[in-house]
């Protein structure tokens, strides 16, 4: 098994045009999408023990502000990882917990949607090529059945500089 570690998601770092697909409604039995681009600036902090992105969600809707805080704990492998959605900035989301395994990264936590009990699935793959996917998908039973919801396409506009942002 190769570990998890603080360098999991230095692929990210730098500036990227990202193409979201998000399911209109969830956990409903909807086939419905919205496809929307974005903009994601990513950057380590933490003496590279964690990392931030700064999104831009160009919604059907309306455009909105977001973040992403990314930690590593060196002394168990895991990362956990915060969304912060500008459009509620008094709340940050529960953090998904997980690893990297052979490139590909797997985070869960327990939710609430709508007022019922959910597990979330992030899912980070292809961050060895150009065009690194992230997938979010929510289960209603427990993790015994999965719907994935949202995806994010990254193409990177700009390399990072010397690990700054």
């Amino acid at each position: 098994m190769n570990p998890s570690s603080a360098h999991d998601f230095d692929f990210l770092h730098g500036r990227w045009q990202v193409t979201h697909r998000r399911l209109k409604d969830r956990l409903c039995h909807c086939n419905d999408w919205d496809t929307f681009a974005g903009l994601c600036n990513s950057w380590p902090v933490l003496g590279g023990a964690g990392n931030v992105d700064d999104n831009l969600l160009h919604l059907p809707a309306g455009s909105y502000r977001a973040a992403t805080l990314r930690t590593h704990d060196a002394s168990t492998g895991l990362w956990s990882i915060w969304w912060l959605d500008g459009r509620h900035p008094g709340r940050l989301d529960v953090p998904v917990v997980g690893r990297f395994h052979h490139g590909v990264g797997i985070f869960h936590a327990d939710d609430v949607l709508a007022g019922r009990p959910i597990r979330v699935r992030f899912r980070w793959s292809e961050t060895g090529t150009p065009t690194p996917l992230w997938e979010q998908a929510f289960s209603a039973d427990g993790g015994s059945t999965w719907e994935t919801n949202w995806t994010m396409r990254f193409e990177r506009t700009m390399p990072p500089a010397d690990g700054a942002h």
